[in-house]
Formats: C-alpha cells, sequence, structure tokens
C-alpha cells in the first residue's frame, strides 16, 4: 500500500488537473487590443463585439482542434503608446497564440516591430497599406488599403469625367498614408490634385481649410481621407458653406455612425466600401451575400445596431486565423503564419483573399463597391 503522502499528493495532481485553470491553461489563446473606447470607438467597439459573438458561436461548437477559444483583449484607446505595452503583455504575460486587432493604423504601426521580433502571427484590422507594403514576415490585414480606396475612387471619378481634385485629410496615420497614397497613384487614372488641406485629431471646425479649397479654381470634386469625427465635422461645414462640387470620403467612414454623425449634410458624398454595407441589394447568386448576410443578420440581432464594414474586418481577420489553425492541424506559431500565407479561396466580409508570400492582404479591387449616402443610407452606384 502507497504511504499517505504519495496518496495526498496523487489526489492534489487529480484535482489540479481537474480545476478550471488548468482547464483554461489548454485553451487557445487569442490576444486583441482594439480602440473600444476613445476617438476611433466606432471601429473598436463593434470589432470587439464581433470577436466575442464569433468566439462564443466557436466554442459552442466544440471549439478549434478540440480545444476552446479565450478571448484576451485590451482596450488601447486608439494610443500607439497603450497598444505598445498592451502587446509587450500579451506576448509576454498573457502567452497568446496569436494576435487579431489594432482597429488603427497608427496603433498597428507602432506594435509591428514587437510582432516580428517574437514570432507572433499578427492580423491587423486597419487600413494603410504600409501595415502590409512591404510585406513583414508575421503581419497579415483584413481591411482593404487606403492605396486602393484611392485608387476606387480615381477610377469612378475618371469614368464620370472628374480630373481635378482638391484633398483634405487627418494628421493622423490612416489620414497621412491615404494622403501620400493618393498622391502616388493619382496619375494613373489621369487625376490632378490641385490642392490639399489637413486636420488634426481635436479639431472641431475645418471651415478654413475648405474655404481654401473652394476659392482653388478647376476643382472638380473633394476627396477626404480620416475617420473618426473629423470627416463628418469635414462634412457638415462642407454644406455650410455651400461648396457644389462632389464630395468623396474614404472607407475610413463605412459605418452609420458616419451617418448619424454628419447627419442631413451626408446625403450624397460617396466612398468605397466592402459590399457588407449593400448585403440586400446583392444580386441572388452572389458568392459573398450569403457570408455577408449571415453575418450582418448574427450581429444586429444580438446587438440590435447596425452592422459596420469594421465589425467585418474583425470576423475576417479571427476566421482567417481558425481556418490556418486548421489547416495547420496546430497552434505553432510558425505553422499559423505559413498557413495564413498560403490563404486561398477564403470568402470574407471584405471580398475573396488569395494571400501568398508576396500579399499578406489578398484582397483585389473587385472586393470594393462604391457606395453614396441616400436618404440616410447606403446605396451601391456604378
Amino acid at each position: 500500500m502507497k504511504p499517505w503522502s504519495q496518496i495526498i499528493g496523487s489526489l492534489t495532481l487529480s484535482l489540479v488537473a481537474l480545476s478550471p485553470s488548468a482547464w483554461a491553461a489548454d485553451n487557445i489563446k487569442i490576444g486583441s487590443f482594439l480602440a473600444v473606447t476613445g476617438p476611433a470607438s466606432f471601429l473598436g467597439d463593434p470589432e470587439l463585439k464581433t470577436l466575442q459573438m464569433t468566439i462564443e458561436e466557436i466554442n459552442a461548437e466544440g471549439g478549434v482542434l478540440g480545444r476552446q477559444l479565450e478571448l484576451v483583449h485590451y482596450d488601447s484607446q486608439g494610443s500607439a503608446g497603450k497598444a505598445r505595452t498592451f502587446v509587450k503583455r500579451l506576448i509576454d504575460s498573457d502567452e497568446v497564440d496569436v494576435i487579431v486587432g489594432g482597429s488603427a493604423s497608427g496603433e498597428t504601426l507602432a506594435v509591428i516591430p514587437l510582432m516580428e521580433r517574437s514570432g507572433m502571427p499578427f492580423v491587423s484590422l486597419a487600413g494603410a497599406v504600409s501595415i502590409v507594403d512591404p510585406v513583414k514576415r508575421w503581419v497579415f490585414k483584413t481591411p482593404h488599403t487606403d492605396r486602393m480606396a484611392a485608387g476606387k475612387i480615381f477610377a469612378h471619378m475618371k469614368q464620370n469625367g472628374i480630373s481635378q481634385i482638391a484633398m483634405i485629410s487627418g494628421t493622423g496615420g490612416f489620414g497621412k498614408s491615404g494622403l501620400k497614397q493618393s498622391k502616388e497613384v493619382a496619375g494613373e487614372y489621369g487625376i490632378k490634385i490641385l490642392s490639399s488641406e489637413t486636420y488634426g485629431p481635436k479639431d472641431t471646425d475645418m471651415t478654413a481649410q475648405l474655404t481654401k479649397i473652394k476659392n482653388t479654381a478647376g476643382v472638380q470634386a473633394v476627396l477626404n481621407f480620416g475617420f473618426g469625427q473629423g470627416p463628418a465635422i469635414v462634412t457638415k461645414n462642407y454644406k455650410q458653406l455651400g461648396i457644389q462640387v462632389p464630395l468623396f470620403q474614404s472607407h475610413g467612414v463605412a459605418s452609420k455612425k458616419y451617418i448619424e454623425l454628419a447627419g442631413d449634410a451626408a446625403e450624397g458624398v460617396k466612398l468605397p466600401a466592402s459590399a457588407l454595407l449593400l448585403a440586400e441589394q446583392l444580386p441572388e447568386g452572389d458568392a459573398q451575400k450569403p457570408v455577408i448576410m449571415a453575418y450582418k443578420q448574427k450581429y444586429e440581432a444580438r446587438y440590435n445596431s447596425p452592422v459596420s464594414s469594421f465589425g467585418g474586418h474583425a470576423l475576417d481577420g479571427l476566421m482567417l486565423v481558425v481556418n490556418a489553425m486548421k489547416q495547420a492541424g496546430s497552434t505553432d506559431k510558425e505553422a499559423v503564419r505559413a498557413a495564413l500565407e498560403q490563404t486561398r479561396g477564403y470568402m470574407g466580409t471584405a471580398g475573396e483573399v488569395n494571400m501568398s508570400e508576396k500579399d499578406h492582404l489578398g484582397l483585389d479591387l473587385t472586393a470594393f463597391r462604391m457606395l453614396e449616402i441616400r436618404n440616410g443610407s447606403w446605396q451601391m452606384v456604378n
């Protein structure tokens, strides 16, 4: 017979193995940092809700590789400094298996060196093309890039006889990158930028900048690259000044929140966005329609609020990671990274994703749709 000390020791080990903390240790940890509060909350709030909803659904169906998913999340408030702090914590203390997050371009760009040094698979939800161009070994993203947005807008302008424009953009990471990419691709579409103005994240009136644009001879349209309250203020000031040429926004305002903030002034504004905002308008037989309708119905039923393309980016990011783990048959970081890079034919809310070692986004311009705001809602335009 074993001594009592050995029996008690065996019982203790058994109890530890059965304890919730032991079960949690076997969970697959999905790390995330999102701007759930602060000026970029219209991005982070639907992103977090989508991750929570989808992880609950996956776990209810048995999890991934026979294990439950566990979301480890921090609210970055869109701050690059906070994002760096939280990412260090996710990697070093929380020991997550992968990170899906980064609502804004600035915070995403700030943490990329940490991801690369640690060998952490990272799927960003931010827009700047510089996140994946040039390609970084461990970094992927789900939203269309600012370069793609500029290209889609300029192609539409060219089709409608617009060749001379003015630009106004935010001074944050997304606005700066959008302006830079717009200048680089404008010539490809025969677009000439006659004037360029900027605004800061705390500016509450852009009348002075827009007055300069209004007084610039030859301007046929205006393009604004920004997100948060800035584009809504631009839109209101635009109407107050009586500027008659068309106003275009980037995909940084692709949510109902922008329409709510801008009010009636948003009427007639055009922008590129994913098909998610036009789910019901897609024809039957469209390969993307079942995907986006399923997500839209689940999200709106649960949260009683309109779906946004930003939440869709979070869904795509999570599912790309889940599919990569299944493909790899493991949560080994290098195996997951390699499987992400080999993603082909994934139909998400942003479009069909086909990645490669030279492309860690996997989308093309066909994934974008041109929208116009009419009667307080989205309408597809040619």
